[in-house]
């Protein structure tokens, strides 16, 4: 929640502070030359570059300060590492009392930091010494160390001075000291805000990861040969698609016979995610290939459908009288009328089908695959290596917006009327 809080902040600040200094480096105009006809218009909207460059700077600095990174300046507070000091009451099976310190060594799990010796003092409750992980807890055995631990009556009655019951729990500078059930001291270290590796790593950790699987491959392939067999997947699928849909949506927006004959069809297939159809997909076309680019295939294919359906039916009427007006044969009003102004949609269709089709491909790499980017984050999640993890949602994420500008400037050269009446 605080991250969320902290995002929303830089947000609202920075628009804030570049809106203000660019207000103050644009010249001053009369009420006139600021009257807009673009509200609404999405081909007159143009991402403003300085925010993206905010945008992509906030998320590395937050990600860097709740990970302890060596590459930001800014750190949340962190887990609480040292030794942190208690003492506890313990009263005797003849009701007396005696006062013990225990010494609590927390380290980081890298740190190999011996225990330091402690003088056991007097009385039968003795001073103690253990080691804790950093966001972890240990019980403390202190009962084993007590003399007179082993009989009835004897028990834990307060820390630092704060009585104390089974179940309950004290608060100290360090963290929390609790009891359990049984009465054994449970010593939990503060945690802070920064997250745990095995839960975030740094961002130098996922580059190291980066750098060491470019270089020495994982799972007995590359990382290219990885990447390029999920890519290759998401091409296949998503042209076989486009064939089949794109025809199948220009024929349903043509046609009321096709419309009335798919549209069933079509309506019923998409909301049901691709996930969904995957043990079918099993069943029917086997583990390898043929089915992983099924899947894909399935997922690209209602969504080409409906883009074409929905470009053909948006069509201007208005051009299509016209072009009739104008001797226009059925064929050239297709080519010259309905196909150049369904393109625009059909290219949305394809980014969004694309964008599918990516997050389709882990799922579809799940089962039976040798090499992949989903293969590599799902092999890497069982043993916990949530560097690899997060590297190869990295790695997908900017291969599909790669994959989305290339199609953003494909539409910008082939469909240049786009936006235009």
């Amino acid at each position: 929640m605080s991250i969320l809080i902290i995002y929303v902040a830089i947000f609202v600040g920075a628009f804030l502070i570049v809106r203000t200094i660019t207000n103050m480096m644009t010249a001053k105009s009369d009420f006139t030359s600021l009257k807009t006809v673009t509200f609404g218009d999405e081909s007159a909207v143009r991402p403003n570059r300085i925010a993206s460059v905010i945008s992509v700077v906030a998320i590395f600095m937050i990600w860097g300060a709740f990970t302890g990174s060596k590459l930001t300046p800014i750190h949340a507070p962190g887990p609480y590492v040292g030794d942190a000091t208690f003492t506890y009451t313990a009263t005797n099976a003849a009701g007396e009392a005696d006062d013990a310190t225990v010494t609590v060594v927390v380290r980081k799990s890298d740190d190999s930091a011996e225990e330091p010796e402690v003088d056991p003092g007097d009385g039968f409750a003795l001073n103690d010494v253990a080691t804790v992980d950093a966001w972890r807890s240990g019980l403390i055995q202190t009962k084993g160390n007590d003399e007179g631990s082993g009989e009835d009556g004897f028990a834990i009655t307060a820390i630092n001075g704060t009585p104390i019951e089974p179940g309950g729990e004290v608060a100290i500078d360090s963290g929390r000291v609790s009891l359990t059930g049984k009465g054994t001291i449970n010593f939990e270290p503060s945690k802070g805000w920064q997250m745990e590796p095995i839960w975030l790593p740094a961002p130098e950790a996922v580059w190291s990861r980066l750098v060491e699987i470019s270089s020495s491959g994982y799972q007995n392939f590359t990382l290219l040969e990885h990447l390029g067999s999920s890519l290759m997947r998401v091409i296949a699928g998503f042209v076989a698609g486009s064939l089949v849909g794109i025809p199948l949506g220009y024929a349903m927006g043509l046609s009321g016979w096709f419309r009335g004959w798919f549209d069933p069809i079509v309506e019923f297939m998409r909301p049901v995610p691709p996930l969904a159809l995957i043990p079918l997909v099993i069943i029917w076309f086997g583990i390898w290939e043929t089915g992983k680019i099924v899947l894909l295939f399935l997922a690209a294919l209602w969504i080409m459908t409906i883009a074409a359906r929905a470009g053909v039916s948006g069509v201007n009427i208005t051009k299509i009288h016209a072009a009739y007006s104008l001797g226009a044969s059925k064929r050239q009003i297709m080519r010259h009328v309905i196909l150049p102004n369904s393109l625009p949609e059909i290219f949305t269709g394809a980014r969004v089908a694309m964008g599918v089709c990516w997050g389709t491909v882990v799922a579809a790499e799940l089962v039976a695959a040798q090499k992949g980017a989903g293969m590599m984050i799902i092999a890497a999640s069982k043993f916990q290596l949530t560097d690899i993890v997060i590297m190869g949602i990295i790695l997908i994420g900017i291969i599909g917006y790669g994959i989305d500008i290339l199609m953003r400037k494909a539409e910008d050269y082939l469909v240049p009327w786009k936006g235009r009446s």
